[in-house]
């Protein structure tokens, strides 16, 4: 798009963000529907084009990322993009977050393996595991925590680019260990795991009263699931929370960076200015805002006034009906280009400072490589 499309707002080159090599994860938010899958993997793409070692993690479970990609599926293994120009030294790697896969990983690794078995077999663990409210998030915290430290040891990649779930969830995974710290450290969890011995026996009765409650209410199989879980909670999970702690910390620092995805519509942009707020607030480093699917008309040099006109006395006429629709078509979208820019304005005018880059509309959705490098020379500035 033209770089008058986004007005007089300080613009985004996000080529200047991927070049940074000081820069290792980049993390795309937005809601639902404005093209944040899409702006993830072209960004991947131009990364590795310019010669990073890009991995991109989506936590979205839609297939586009794939299909684009070439890649018949993502699961939680990187998969290699073939195709990319890889002359400058860089390449891609393409991966979906598997949250239960993720979350048995955390037990493999920090418990015995008859311990672990027993966890994973344990039908409140695979409840959690699999659909409790927040474990996504966790595991989001878990695995990007992974992929940093493997690819600080080994140098696999040296660019994370993630793409998260759709709406405000996508901030979530920001909340994910101060949750962890309240679910670990409630207090009907520590009840749950502390054996009745020492001082605790004088409460014993009331804890009979409160594990007779909870057995007619869970059932007795149900509440020894649960204890048996809970017991293995400390040994097999406490390093998580330390692990979600240090990622956060992470996030904070300008080793990250955080890209706001929109389209130039009112309740998009509402979104992204919640977005916005949210990452001052944590004090989250802010690339900028990438505006999706902006109306570029084909003239600018002709404005909407003049070809609606044109177009009305040509309808009047009865003559060149071809040239009027061009006109009309040519005319609605000039108006909606001018509404797409004050409303880019105004969030200018709210967010001072926040760095725009516009994307335009293109005539086809994108399905494959050529068409996320075309997505790509527009974020790169």
């Amino acid at each position: 798009m033209s770089a008058s499309a986004v007005g007089d707002l300080a613009r985004l080159a996000l080529d200047d963000v991927i070049d940074d090599r000081s820069v290792e994860i980049v993390i795309c938010c937005g809601s639902g529907g404005v093209g944040k899958t899409t702006t993830a993997a072209a960004l991947g793409v131009r990364a590795a084009e310019r010669g990073r070692r890009v991995v991109v993690l989506t936590i979205d479970p839609a297939r586009r990322l794939a299909q684009a990609m070439g890649l018949p599926e993502l699961d939680s293994v990187p998969r290699r993009v073939e195709g990319v120009d890889t002359s400058a030294g860089g390449y891609l790697d393409a991966m979906m977050l598997d949250m239960k896969r993720t979350f048995d990983e955390v037990v493999l690794a920090h418990t015995s393996p008859d311990k672990a078995q027993q966890i994973l077999d344990n039908p409140f663990y695979i409840a959690l595991s699999s659909s409790f409210a927040g474990t996504q998030e966790y595991m989001a915290m878990e695995k990007l925590g992974q992929l940093h430290a493997e690819a600080a040891g080994n140098g696999t990649h040296d660019l994370i680019v993630v793409d998260t779930p759709p709406s405000r969830s996508a901030l979530d995974f920001l909340d994910a260990p101060k949750r962890l710290s309240s679910f670990l450290d409630s207090r009907l969890l520590r009840i749950l795991s502390t054996p009745a011995r020492g001082p605790l026996k004088l409460f014993s009765a009331g804890m009979g009263v409160v594990t007779g409650t909870l057995t007619k209410l869970l059932g007795a199989q149900v509440l020894r699931d649960v204890q048996t879980f809970v017991t293995a909670l400390d040994t097999t999970f406490g390093g998580f929370r330390a692990r979600a702690e240090a990622t956060y910390q992470l996030l904070q620092e300008r080793r990250t960076s955080f890209l706001v995805v929109a389209t130039p519509e009112p309740d998009a942009l509402r979104e992204a200015s919640y977005f916005v707020a949210r990452l001052r607030d944590d004090r989250m480093p802010l690339a900028g805002l990438v505006l999706n699917r902006m109306a570029v008309p084909a003239a600018g040099g002709l404005s909407a006034e003049r070809s609606l006109s044109a177009a009305e006395a040509l309808a009047e006429s009865g003559e060149h009906a071809t040239a009027a629709a061009i006109l009309r078509l040519h005319g609605e979208r000039m108006l909606l280009a001018t509404r797409e820019h004050r409303l880019a304005e105004r969030f200018g005018s709210a967010h001072p400072g926040v760095a725009v880059t516009g994307v335009p509309a293109l005539s086809s959705d994108v399905h494959d490589l050529e068409g996320l490098r075309r997505i790509g020379v527009h974020l790169g500035g």
